[in-house]
């Protein structure tokens, strides 16, 4: 009974971490085109990539402790559960759904579309919502490649939130080749800085790891290619590369990473 009711306080913050990572999207008008728009491969595509990527983010912030595969993929299917529901919770009631006569197949698209950053939410709500830090065992668990994953979460996460954006691609056309390296090299710049010198979760580690150089090797350089893959990723799901001069894609995957280095950097602040 006891479990039962730590497991039901889990779930309701599950719809609360869910609720405030996802809530900007779900009131975002490209978010609502993009589930229409976006082929459908391609967004099936994208789900199946982000059950694995759920299931990794419950071994590091599940609802609960758990120390099962079995229960690392029930959390997993929960979370991206909350996150499918809740969408299309909030989507009805802000009349997105069935507007103009839409079919089923776009509203499903919104909705399956949206649920993966409130499953994301939902993960990391236990220790945003939660009581307590994380124990000494969940930060152990956190190796080298641990770290890159997380990385890759985070750069996920925030890249998601500009990359509908028309603003992102009109930055990218306004930009001449030397703002493109500048920028470069400040998103690499950036997530050094945040990785090793302003204190953040994990640093200690990272010292420890040694000195500024190897820490730029191990952490910040590996780091930037996630935010480089997550990037050009997600341009390919939207359909943002379609028709597109190669050029022009790598204009477009340099200034998505600019947010998807801040969020690979800061990732350890959610997770």
């Amino acid at each position: 009974m006891h479990a039962n009711a730590a497991y039901g306080r889990a779930l309701a913050r599950a719809f609360g971490g869910a609720l405030l990572f996802s809530f900007p999207l779900l009131m975002t008008m490209e978010m609502w085109s993009l589930g229409m728009a976006v082929e459908r491969m391609r967004l099936l595509v994208f789900l199946l990539l982000s059950l694995p990527m759920l299931l990794g983010l419950s071994y590091y912030a599940g609802f609960e402790p758990t120390f099962r595969l079995k229960d690392e993929v029930l959390d997993a299917l929960a979370a991206f559960g909350v996150g499918f529901l809740l969408s299309a919770a909030l989507l009805a009631v802000f009349g997105v759904l069935g507007a103009h006569g839409l079919s089923l197949r776009a509203d499903l698209g919104k909705v399956a579309l949206c649920a993966v950053p409130g499953a994301i939410g939902a993960l990391v709500a236990g220790k945003q919502l939660g009581e307590g830090a994380p124990s000494a065992r969940e930060r152990e668990r956190a190796g080298t490649l641990g770290e890159i994953f997380l990385m890759a979460v985070g750069a996920l996460f925030l890249a998601f939130n500009v990359a509908p954006t028309e603003e992102m691609i009109l930055i990218a056309y306004q930009m001449a080749p030397p703002q493109t390296l500048l920028l470069m090299a400040l998103s690499v710049l950036l997530l050094h800085v945040f990785v090793y010198r302003l204190g953040f979760p994990g640093e200690s580690r990272r010292r420890e790891a040694g000195g500024p150089l190897r820490t730029f090797v191990a952490f910040t350089a590996p780091g930037y290619g996630v935010a480089l893959v997550v990037s050009l990723y997600l341009l390919w799901t939207f359909g943002r590369t379609n028709g597109v001069a190669p050029h022009e894609i790598a204009t477009m995957t340099i200034v998505l990473a600019f947010p998807a280095a801040l969020g690979a950097a800061t990732a350890r602040l959610v997770v």
